[in-house]
């Protein structure tokens, strides 16, 4: 699919790479969508589920209005317990936001058709504020005080207080910009990672520095 996936990233401009590695994570590039009824799944989490009851009603409130959009059979739709649907894992709202009907065929399709699904993650980055060609991550070789390490995902430090610190950076990173700072387990130890803007914009698919991490580590090693 390479010349696909590099029309869809010319278009969009987001890296094919990224592409590819959110759907390999969410669902083994299609092997694993789920199968259950989305309508299900989002009708027994609406109803039966009081702790997020308002959430999933929303969620089958938008379902049921992009089958109706899209001349799609709510009763044929499969995907997570969760009602995440197609090989990127949107849920309805994401869907009726940033789904792309690629093909042209006038329907979004993330469940059969690949380039639709592929078009619908990179639209979804796309409008996140992905910014191509920058960096994502970067394991720093020492560790990092304890008052530097960053809470939430949001990046908050700034390049500067760590080369105050002592702690050695490429010259190109600009000392104004903000950076996640964080201490991760690692195989043989604790590992002192920054994730940049765009690691950043991968939490916003998914809110978890370890999704990211993944994400971003498969990307490295998808297109040479």
């Amino acid at each position: 699919h390479e010349t696909m996936l590099k029309s869809i990233s010319k278009q969009f401009v987001v890296a094919p790479e990224i592409i590819v590695s959110i759907m390999a994570v969410e669902t083994r590039l299609g092997r694993v969508m789920g199968n259950y009824r989305v309508i299900d799944a989002l009708a027994t989490l609406g109803f039966d589920y009081p702790r997020r009851a308002t959430f999933f009603k929303k969620q089958l409130e938008h379902f049921l209005l992009l089958t109706q959009e899209q001349g799609l059979d709510p009763l044929a739709l499969k995907g997570s317990y969760a009602g995440a649907m197609g090989y990127g894992q949107f849920m309805p709202s994401s869907y009726r936001a940033y789904a792309v009907d690629y093909s042209g065929d006038n329907v979004a399709d993330i469940w059969n058709n690949k380039a639709d699904a592929a078009a619908s993650v990179a639209n979804y980055f796309k409008e996140h504020g992905w910014k191509n060609g920058e960096p994502i991550r970067y394991q720093l070789t020492s560790a990092v005080p304890k008052h530097l390490l960053s809470d939430g995902l949001k990046p908050n430090q700034p390049i500067r207080a760590l080369r105050k610190a002592g702690i050695s950076l490429p010259a190109q990173f600009d000392d104004d910009e903000k950076v996640l700072v964080m201490e991760l387990d690692g195989p043989t130890g604790k590992e002192f990672w920054l994730g940049f803007h765009n690691f950043y914009m991968i939490t916003r698919y998914n809110h978890s520095r370890l999704y990211a991490m993944a994400v971003a580590e498969l990307s490295e090693h998808v297109i040479p």
